[in-house]
This record gives C-alpha cells, sequence and structure tokens, in this order.
C-alpha cells in the first residue's frame, strides 16, 4: 500500500464526513431546536410504549426526553408544585380534566383506550370469574391507591356503581402506588389477584387477565397533553404530535396491546389545507399566524365565495378543514366532513355611502327603478344564497335583479364598486362593513333570514384531524372570540350567554 495515498483517501473521507455533517446542520429544520431536554410525567402504566416512542424521537431528532414515571394523581400533584416540565401523560381523563380545570393544561391529544381487568397467574389457579369472587375470604387482592392513580380511580368509580367497592377496598391485602407494582405483586405471588389495565397485562407473559361484567362498560382514555406553564411549547407540541401520530409512536402503543386512537400522520411540519369563506378572513387571520407558530404547523388558506369552495369538494377537494359562511353551505358537503361547531353569526345589511344620498331605508328601496344595486352571485357564495332567498321571501327578487349592475361572489369587490362611485346601494354582512365604517354606513334589515351562521368542521378523511381540531380550539379560545367580535361578527361559540 502506499502510505501517502492512504494519508489522501483518510483526508478525502475526514472531509467527506466533515462536509456531510455540516449539510445536515444547514438543512436540519430549525424547528427542530429545543431549548433544553423535554420532561414528561408520564404514568407508569405507559411505561413500555412511551420508553419505546421516546428513544424513537431522540433517535430521529437528538432531542432527549427525560421521563417521570408514577401515579397520575402523583404526578400531577408534583408539577403542579413544581411549574416545570412540558407534556404529561395520563392513563385516566379524570386526571386530565383536574389538570384542565386547574389551568395546568393547553392542548390535550388522545392516545388510546385502556379496560380495568383482574390480573392472575397464568393458568387462573384460584378460578376467579369477576369482583364477586375477589371477596371471597382466602383470595388476597392488590389495588392501585385511588388518590393517586388512575386505574384506583377507575376501579372506585367502577366498583362504586355496583355496592362492591366499599367491601373490597375493606379487605384487600395492600394498595400500590403505581399499576406495575399492582401486577409485579400478581406475578411474584404476594397476592392471588390485582386490578390493573388490560394493556398492562400484554406487558406481563406471567400474567393472565379475567374480563369481568363489572367493568364491561367502562374505558378510560390515555392521552398526551402540553403543560400550560411550559417555555418550549413548539418543541413539546412537535414531541407530543410524535408520539400520537398513528405511523410513529402510536405504533408503539399498539405494539404494546393498546387501543389506539385514529392518529395524524406524522410531520416535521405540518402542511393542511383550510377553505373558509372570504367573509371569516379578517376574524380567523392573526388566530391562524399564532397557531402555525405555536404548532410549528402551516396552514394553507382559500378564501372565496362559499359556493365556489363548495363546488370544488364536491369535485373531489379535500380541504383537511371548511369554515363555512353559513350553514345552508355546510349542509351541502356534509358527507365530506365531521360534525360542525357554530362559531359565529352576521346579520345581512345594506351599504351605502356616507350621507346616503340616495335614501335608502330598507330593502324594498333596492327595486326602486334607476338604482344602481350590487349583490353576491347566488351560486358562487353564501351570501348570494342568502339576498336571493331574502328577496324571494319579500317579493323583490325580480324588480331587484332588474337593477344589478355588479354580482361578486365575496363582499369584498362590492365594497370596493361601491366607494368607487359604481354602486349606490350593495347588500353585504355587518362582518364585511365592520372593516369600512369610516367611508360608508350601514342600514340594518329585520327581515326573518337575514342572519348567517358560521360553523366549522374537519374533514371526515383528513390525515390531520386532531391537529385540525386543535384549530378549532383555539378558534374558540378567548382571544379568537375578541378577535371575531372586533370584526363585526356576534359570537356564537364557547362562553355564550344562553
Amino acid at each position: 500500500m502506499n502510505p501517502g495515498r492512504n494519508i489522501i483517501l483518510g483526508s478525502l473521507a475526514a472531509f467527506a464526513l466533515l462536509a456531510g455533517l455540516l449539510y445536515w446542520n444547514q438543512k436540519r429544520p430549525a424547528a427542530i431546536a429545543a431549548v433544553r431536554p423535554l420532561l414528561v410525567y408520564c404514568a407508569a402504566g405507559l411505561k413500555v410504549p412511551v420508553e419505546a416512542a421516546a428513544h424513537d424521537y431522540e433517535q430521529e431528532f437528538g432531542i432527549p426526553v427525560q421521563l417521570q414515571f408514577g401515579g397520575s394523581g402523583t404526578l400531577l400533584n408534583n408539577f403542579k408544585i413544581a411549574r416545570r416540565g412540558d407534556v404529561f401523560l395520563s392513563a385516566d381523563g379524570s386526571f386530565m380534566e383536574m389538570a384542565r380545570s386547574n389551568h395546568l393544561l393547553a392542548e390535550v391529544i388522545p392516545i388510546a383506550r385502556i379496560t380495568p381487568v383482574i390480573a392472575v397467574p397464568r393458568g387462573n389457579p384460584r378460578g376467579l370469574t369477576g369482583v364477586a369472587d375477589l371477596l371471597r375470604p382466602e383470595v388476597r387482592v392488590a389495588l392501585a391507591n385511588p388518590e393517586a392513580t388512575a386505574i384506583g380511580v377507575a376501579t372506585r368509580q367502577s366498583l362504586t356503581h355496583t355496592g362492591q367497592w366499599a367491601p373490597l377496598a375493606a379487605r384487600a391485602t395492600v394498595f400500590k402506588p403505581t399499576v406495575n407494582e399492582v401486577a409485579n405483586d400478581v406475578k411474584l405471588g404476594s397476592v392471588d389477584a390485582g386490578i390493573v389495565w388490560d394493556a398492562t397485562i400484554r406487558q406481563y407473559p406471567e400474567l393472565a387477565a379475567v374480563t369481568a361484567p363489572e367493568f364491561a362498560d367502562f374505558s378510560s382514555e390515555v392521552a398526551a397533553g402540553v403543560l400550560s406553564f411550559c417555555d418550549q411549547p413548539r418543541a413539546a407540541l412537535r414531541f407530543t404530535r410524535f408520539l400520537t401520530a398513528r405511523d410513529r409512536g402510536l405504533r408503539r402503543f399498539a405494539e404494546a396491546g393498546y387501543r389506539v386512537a385514529v392518529g395524524d400522520l406524522w410531520g416535521l411540519e405540518p402542511e393542511v389545507l383550510l377553505y373558509s369563506g372570504a367573509v371569516n378572513r379578517v376574524a380567523i387571520e392573526t388566530t391562524l399566524t399564532e397557531f402555525e407558530q405555536r404548532e410549528g404547523a402551516h396552514v394553507t388558506r382559500v378564501y372565496n365565495g362559499c359556493g365556489i369552495l363548495t363546488a370544488q369538494i364536491r369535485a373531489g377537494q379535500k380541504p383537511d378543514a371548511y369554515f363555512a359562511c353559513d350553514v345552508s353551505f355546510m349542509d351541502t358537503v356534509t358527507n365530506d366532513f365531521r360534525p360542525a361547531v357554530v362559531l359565529s353569526e352576521t346579520p345581512m345589511v345594506l351599504l351605502v355611502k356616507k350621507g346616503n344620498p340616495s335614501k335608502i331605508t330598507g330593502l324594498a328601496d333596492l327595486a326602486r327603478p334607476g338604482l344602481k344595486v350590487g349583490l353576491a352571485h347566488e351560486q358562487q357564495s353564501a351570501l348570494g344564497a342568502l339576498t336571493a332567498r331574502l328577496l324571494k321571501n319579500a317579493g323583490l327578487y325580480e324588480r331587484v335583479i332588474a337593477n344589478v349592475s355588479v354580482q361578486s361572489p365575496t363582499g369584498d369587490l362590492l365594497l370596493n364598486q361601491l366607494r368607487s362611485g359604481a354602486l349606490d346601494v350593495t347588500l353585504v354582512y355587518a362582518a364585511n362593513a365592520s372593516q369600512v365604517r369610516d367611508s360608508l354606513e350601514t342600514i340594518e334589515l329585520h327581515e326573518p333570514g337575514s342572519i348567517a351562521i358560521q360553523p366549522y368542521a374537519v374533514g371526515r378523511n383528513s390525515d390531520h384531524a386532531q391537529l385540525m381540531g386543535r384549530l378549532l380550539d383555539t378558534l374558540q379560545a378567548a382571544a379568537s372570540r375578541t378577535r371575531f367580535e372586533q370584526a363585526g361578527f356576534h359570537w356564537k361559540g364557547p362562553g355564550t350567554s344562553p
């Protein structure tokens, strides 16, 4: 071998490696940078799949994940006091609700559903068939602490309804701080049986599950939540999305025997498509931008008349969510979306130049000969369809249509035409008019059917349904409500007075 050649080859290899590392660092998305290692509080019963998923995450992105295991209630108390950490994983929805009610959680994403079962040694030597058999005097039973563990809460809740909790608790051999310790006691023979989750049994080949009729109608939701005081929410959300993605973390839960939820597809920076009626834009645009920044996602917006949008949907377009101008247009595409949620409403108004030079007083004046009227297009927009219905119900449709000189799929063009002098009057949403009060004035309508209602729905087959559900949560938040009201909408979402 030529020593000089070896040195050259070695140098080239080292250079190639260095260049590759530099290229990776340059190309590596800024989104994966974390302020510090992630601190995750995790219910002990979820240890096997969460450890595996956290290892996958560390391998893929090089970000350490520090897992702190314990009973769900114990962990909740820990981070409530410490006020530090990023993510909480509970094996029971009651602890998630408790954390929410204490304002300790922001986003919550479902993972799986689990059910209590009776753990016995393989072969079931005591021949146990249900909770009633656990009350036999010769049967030694381990239970989880109902004040600190999700399985303990579930056991107490289920058996209180059947009247079995008090006698079982009174004769329990031992109460354990985690579900895993209950299973270990059964495995070691310290007790004859214990109540654990069905998924826990699958992690102990020495044990078998007795499906007790007392638990037949009970299940608990495993979920992950981002802590409200987390100082790196984008990094915490990214890990939580990874953990709950059907092609990432949920595979680890399925391997461990969990009945997993329908998760989103994984994406480092997910890209989603939102269709929205044009009138909604001023109310939601700032909220969408804030949502993108927090989630590390990109929301492609398509604003247009709802007639155009729904025609595209019926032609095969698949937006991840649709925010309609009016429920009537949501109704035409219901098969493509999950149940809709109403967020707001806006009345229809007449808009005229400042000072009202044409002396317009109401809907009937639109039929006055010689008046230049602008209306939204009946087929292309919710506003147009509602306008046509309003005029027909009033018996004015043909006469007003004879005066129409401009038709548009959105209200924005009508406003511009009115300000330029091309129109004398137009009929738009009050939310359209809220942005031009300095140069135009409104005339209220009181006819039935003059109010448009705005619903939001997630695409039925969206690969990012959980993400779009969180967008709905964001749109329903207090800051978003303020933006809707400032934009001229009446709020109909959470917090609305009866």
